[in-house]
């Protein structure tokens, strides 16, 4: 059975130490920690406080996410 992924738009708000991020939800004005996921890492590509992403969640945990993009 295969588990359903959100994804949804945010604006990262503070870094954190471990290439972790403070990310408020667009959709519920929600803030969760979000990490970079291993293409972002791969590619070098930066995420800065401001930045517009996309967060994919799992559907367990409400409160974390993995960044899979910036727009």
């Amino acid at each position: 059975m295969a588990e359903e992924k959100k994804e949804l738009e945010g604006v990262v708000t503070e870094a954190l130490p471990d290439t972790k991020f403070r990310v408020k939800l667009k959709e519920n004005d929600r803030e969760i920690i979000a990490y970079l996921s291993g293409k972002m890492r791969m590619h070098y590509i930066r995420v800065v406080p401001g930045d517009e992403v996309v967060v994919e969640m799992g559907p367990y945990d409400e409160n974390r996410g993995r960044i899979i993009y910036r727009l």
